[in-house]
């Protein structure tokens, strides 16, 4: 059983992964490897040099994995309830959580095969969003929704931002008190 479920490993999922991960949650994420970011040429990424969108995406599933966050290869082919928990299906396996935040970039069609509530959308070229609260929240508990399927700009800084931003909330969540993780350099 996994604490946090993420479908997508773009940025706004690998970052959110890298953040639950980091935090000692058992992490699982879902890669269907059609993010748009592997199709990027990207030269505002804070504190990364002009680099390759693919090498951006290995190196953001990279740090995750350092963490300890699991990544499936494949489509996502149902999410079902199941009591307290969250059943993620592949065409490899079934995996069970406790919440799950969708990463799915373009796409809400997972989102709405689970029935979730989803608007239109803001940004050019993206026509639905998921519903959220201010904090990531989804219409359905433990579901969250970060990136650009939740209505933020398809700029990876800001998508990978986004999903550091929603998994803290979920960490808090988990946790009953508010996350923060900062490092500090040793002497």
């Amino acid at each position: 059983m996994y604490d946090v479920a993420i479908i997508g490993a773009g940025p706004a999922g690998a970052s959110a992964g890298l953040f639950t991960a980091k935090a000692g949650k058992k992490t699982i994420l879902f890669d269907n490897g059609k993010s748009i970011t592997a199709k990027a040429w990207v030269e505002n990424h804070y504190g990364v040099d002009a680099i390759e969108g693919p090498k951006l995406l290995e190196q953001g599933q990279k740090q995750a994995e350092k963490f300890g966050a699991e990544i499936v290869k494949g489509d996502v082919v149902s999410i079902k309830e199941s009591g307290e928990l969250y059943i993620v299906e592949t065409s490899e396996g079934r995996y069970e959580a406790s919440h799950v935040i969708f990463a799915t970039g373009m796409s809400v069609k997972a989102a709405e095969a689970f029935g979730l509530d989803v608007v239109e959308g803001t940004e050019p070229r993206v026509a639905k969003i998921i519903k959220t609260d201010e904090h990531g929240r989804t219409s359905s508990p433990k579901m969250w929704a970060a990136g650009t399927v939740a209505g933020v700009s398809v700029h990876t800084i800001v998508t990978s931002g986004d999903g550091a931003r929603v998994a803290i909330n979920v960490i808090s969540e988990l946790d009953g008190k508010r996350y923060v993780d900062h490092d500090i350099l040793g002497k």
